[in-house]
């Protein structure tokens, strides 16, 4: 398949998969993902542990090669000119890549000599950084003696050191407090905004795929959801109905003869998305009297998008 066929040109676009395929040996990790990513923009791929965006993450940061298809950043394929890519993109991974016994400006330093910065220009540079992230009074201290976000955001300006137009995020917020993750998506809007970098995201949790522009949702390799969270959402139809029972299948054959509507049982209870959620609750407790012993009515969330499409729950607990 010809990435021309169906991708945009690759001027508007600082990311594209075309048919990206992996797999370790006989279990397929990625299966013909196609999609792209716009200059500029915040892009998440969420998915939980073993859907895929680990090796997708690999690939893109030129770790990795795929087994089939072709993956372009900054119009540059990442398996054949690898060199080329990794001067356009910074990577921050899961697992810290500071040197805790080093400064922040010593890490920094040490970053931008690996990208042949030198003198001046290297100096004013890392003050810049540090600057940007905040930490310009915390220079010349010790990385270890940082809290875990400060930690993060080290590693952020390490990864920016050499002006990359795309920033590559692999959980970047996993072990941070609220104030710490807050503090990190603000950082990344000005970088969106201020120095029109893109930003990839890799995440498990809902409430960061919320502030992306646009998302990927994935499950076992596939690409099951495409677009911003607020489109997402708006294909549930109507609410999302939860009804707990001591026999939640036969509630659910119930519901389904009264009403013609077509619950289904995830992890012990009777789910249904349906226009009007709160009156047809309050009809279900008429018709089935005692049988019913907890309910909940809510407005439909990316979890829910993602039963939607998979038809179970998002869970973490199956490692890659």
């Amino acid at each position: 398949m010809s990435a021309d066929a169906h991708l945009q040109p690759a001027s508007e676009n600082a990311i594209e998969l075309d048919a990206i395929t992996h797999r370790y040996g006989a279990r397929l990790a990625l299966d013909e993902l196609t999609l792209a990513v716009g200059r500029a923009e915040i892009f998440g791929l969420l998915g939980p542990n073993g859907s895929g965006k680990t090796p997708l993450f690999r690939i893109l940061s030129t770790l990795m090669i795929p087994s089939g298809g072709r993956a372009m950043v900054m119009a540059a394929d990442a398996a054949r000119e690898p060199m080329e890519v990794r001067r356009r993109i910074g990577v921050v991974f899961q697992a810290t890549s500071v040197d805790v016994k080093l400064t922040a400006a010593e890490n920094l330093r040490h970053q931008g000599h690996l990208y042949g910065l030198r003198g001046t220009a290297l100096e004013g540079r890392i003050a810049e950084m540090l600057g940007r992230v905040g930490l310009a009074d915390r220079a010349d201290e010790r990385v270890e003696s940082f809290s875990g976000g400060m930690g993060r955001r080290v590693e952020i300006a390490k990864g920016m050191m050499h002006r990359p137009q795309v920033l590559l995020l692999d959980e970047p917020t996993t072990g941070l407090d609220p104030g710490a993750r807050r503090d990190l998506w603000q950082y990344l809007s000005t970088l969106q905004q201020q120095e029109h970098v893109t930003v990839l995201i890799t995440t498990h949790l809902m409430e960061e795929a919320d502030r992306c522009d646009r998302l990927a949702i994935l499950n076992e390799g596939r690409l099951v959801a495409l677009g911003t969270p607020a489109e997402l959402k708006k294909q549930i139809g109507g609410e999302v109905v939860l009804l707990g029972a001591r026999e939640p299948q036969t509630l659910a054959e119930k519901m389904a003869a009264r009403f013609r509507v077509s619950p289904a049982v995830i992890n012990g209870k009777v789910r249904l998305e349906i226009e009007n959620g709160h009156r047809f609750v309050t009809e279900v407790f008429e018709a089935f009297p005692g049988e019913i012993e907890a309910m909940s009515v809510s407005k439909p969330t990316l979890e829910d998008v993602f039963i939607d499409r998979t038809g179970h729950r998002f869970s973490n607990e199956d490692h890659a």
